[in-house]
């Protein structure tokens, strides 16, 4: 059975209430979506709290899963989760400002580790937008495509390819200079 078909099978048992499935679901999309958040917040216990979030959503909604790409439609309830926690708090720019705070702190003390990169790019995402750090996350990191992308924002797909682009671009210049 391919990995489509075994998540068709899983989807219609959620809808039926199969406890297994629903297993199977988590099991499939956890690490993808912990990813998404931790990229997005830079904490374990917030990523955590927004993976559980999202799953307890999974079983709310699944029955207003009509097909399509369910990537895209399990993505933008992480999204809207993620948005609803900045509100939420009422600190986004505090956030931000934290994590940058945090990160650059760590970025200036001398580190020997093979992670040097991923270390570099985490700052770098820091300092991008929110919205063109979500873009990129979405993409290369939640691994959906650019349709699923521009449909799951309401936008042509024509912007999301030219704010993903200025964002790339952007975030290249911060990791050469």
């Amino acid at each position: 059975m391919t990995k489509s078909n075994d998540l068709a099978q899983a989807i219609i048992g959620c809808k039926n209430g199969d406890s297994k499935c629903f297993s199977q679901i988590v099991d499939m999309y956890a690490s993808r979506c912990y990813g998404y958040f931790y990229r997005l917040t830079g904490n374990n216990d917030v990523s955590d709290e927004l993976l559980s979030e999202l799953f307890v959503k999974l079983v709310e909604k699944i029955a207003s899963y009509k097909g399509g790409s369910f990537d895209g439609w399990l993505f933008k309830i992480a999204s809207n989760i993620f948005h609803d926690y900045l509100r939420s708090k009422q600190r986004r720019k505090k956030l931000l400002d934290v994590q940058k705070e945090q990160l650059e702190s760590q970025f200036t003390e001398p580190k020997q580790s093979d992670n040097e990169q991923i270390d570099k790019l985490q700052i770098q995402l820091t300092r991008l937008d929110t919205d063109m750090r979500e873009l990129i996350m979405l993409r290369f990191y939640s691994e959906l495509s650019f349709k699923e992308i521009a449909l799951m924002r309401s936008e042509p797909i024509g912007t999301t390819l030219a704010k993903l682009h200025r964002g790339l671009k952007k975030l290249r210049e911060l990791m050469e200079g």
